[in-house]
């Protein structure tokens, strides 16, 4: 056993593919140089977009908000109010295909499809909470222009456009006459207020907001003051800064990834998120098994041939696997089952290499964030991290390696990793309260 974990470990080596040859240290650094030129309007890998939307306004009780999610899979639509109690109160909720996730869609059909999505919500409230997980230059009334989209959604027409413009376009067009607000925010920054929200009654130093599911990315509070680029801001105030840290490039990247990269629709963009997060992490190790069958010795013909008949893979049947090599149900485990033991056993480490790095990644996106909150260094006003993502809490072993990785590298700080249920769609309802 020892022979194939050594015969793995040099397979990565030999791709640049090992968690080893990433630098902890002077990889936060070049992170937090990206944030600073981010902040200033330089060239950055980090969009560092301003939300304009603070966490000092008080949360209005009983009176309802329509909220809406697109994530990288689904698109999520419920009502929301808060009792006199502060908690949440959920009705109306529906899930749907994430439109463009399927098919191509025009700008039209992708508005369309939404609207249809709210007919059971329609008539709640005046007032919208749109999470909406995708990069978009928010302004100051709270609209949002898409600058790109990642997770592999196909509605080019839409990029560019103002997000909340025309959906309330789409629902005038279904014949709703009722003028409505919408408040456009990412996934990251409705997450930073759920967890605001879910602990008032603990003193936190300050909040960071922090995703890993289908895609990834981070947000926390800065200063006025430090957004460089944005002259009119009142310098007296803070808001929530979305990184968009799933495209942050100042990272060493193994062969395979390179490779990878150039089989998606968006080569050259997002490759951090390509790296680690849901819509690619299980394809991500698929490619890497069939070039570890390339190398003599490591991977039997039989399991070889069987890895070239899988089309895809997704990150859930990674995890089947890793929980449970030896089940037909999911496609590795019926691929090691044509071949021997020492099959399962290579497909298990370089599967486990590939979370390992994850790891680390992950580690140093945290990192660099919680030392730029310039917050932490009071055991007892630690820094509230809410997480939120299927592939942070889902995939075996990854949460635990990440929290391993911040012990050691954030020894000197003080943190806590939290999680609220639904807390994308609580934070939309907040962010539609309050702006």
């Amino acid at each position: 056993m020892d022979s194939i974990r050594e015969k793995v470990a040099e397979f990565f080596r030999n791709n640049g593919m090992d968690h080893e040859r990433i630098d902890m240290d002077a990889s936060v650094k070049a992170f937090l140089l990206e944030m600073e030129r981010g902040l200033r309007g330089e060239p950055s890998s980090l969009q560092m977009l301003p939300t304009h939307i603070d966490v000092e306004k008080e949360i209005p009780v009983e009176t309802p908000v329509i909220v809406l999610d697109a994530g990288g899979t689904n698109f999520r639509a419920a009502t929301i109010h808060f009792g006199r109690d502060g908690k949440p109160i959920i009705e109306n909720y529906e899930k749907f295909p994430m439109p463009g996730i399927h098919r191509e869609l025009t700008k039209e059909e992708f508005f369309t499809t939404m609207a249809g999505y709210m007919r059971n919500v329609m008539e709640s409230s005046s007032l919208i909470g749109f999470c909406f997980s995708y990069p978009a230059e928010i302004f100051p009334n709270k609209d949002g222009k898409l600058l790109e989209f990642s997770k592999e959604i196909k509605a080019p027409e839409v990029v560019g456009q103002l997000i909340g413009t025309n959906l309330l376009e789409a629902i005038r067009a279904t014949g709703y006459r009722e003028e409505k607000r919408v408040v456009i925010l990412n996934d990251t920054v409705a997450t930073l207020l759920a967890g605001r929200a879910a602990f008032m009654n603990r003193i936190f130093d300050t909040f960071i907001g922090f995703i890993l599911g289908t895609g990834t990315n981070s947000s926390y509070i800065e200063r006025n003051s430090n957004i460089i680029k944005c002259r009119d801001l009142d310098h007296t105030r803070r808001q929530i800064i979305n990184l968009e840290a799933g495209n942050f490039r100042k990272i060493s990247r193994g062969k395979i990834d390179i490779d990878f990269d150039v089989t998606m629709i968006n080569p050259g963009q997002y490759t951090f998120e390509k790296m680690i997060s849901g819509a690619y992490f299980g394809v991500l190790c698929l490619v890497t098994l069939r070039e570890a069958a390339r190398e003599k010795g490591l991977i039997s013909r039989a399991c070889r041939d069987e890895l070239r008949k899988l089309e895809t893979l997704g990150t859930s049947e990674v995890n089947l696997f890793l929980e449970n090599p030896w089940s037909r149900d999911n496609p590795l485990g019926a691929t090691v089952g044509r071949g021997d033991e020492s099959d399962a056993i290579a497909l298990y480490h370089i599967i486990d290499g590939l979370i390992e790095r994850a790891a680390k990644l992950t580690a140093i996106n945290l990192s660099s964030v919680v030392i730029k909150s310039g917050k932490g260094e009071n055991p007892c006003r630690p820094v509230c991290i809410t997480a939120e993502g299927s592939t942070f809490y889902g995939l075996k072993t990854l949460k635990t390696r990440v929290e391993c990785y911040l012990r050691r590298y954030l020894s000197e700080r003080y943190y806590e990793i939290v999680n609220v249920d639904n807390a994308t769609l609580i934070g939309a309802a907040i962010a539609g309260l309050t702006n």
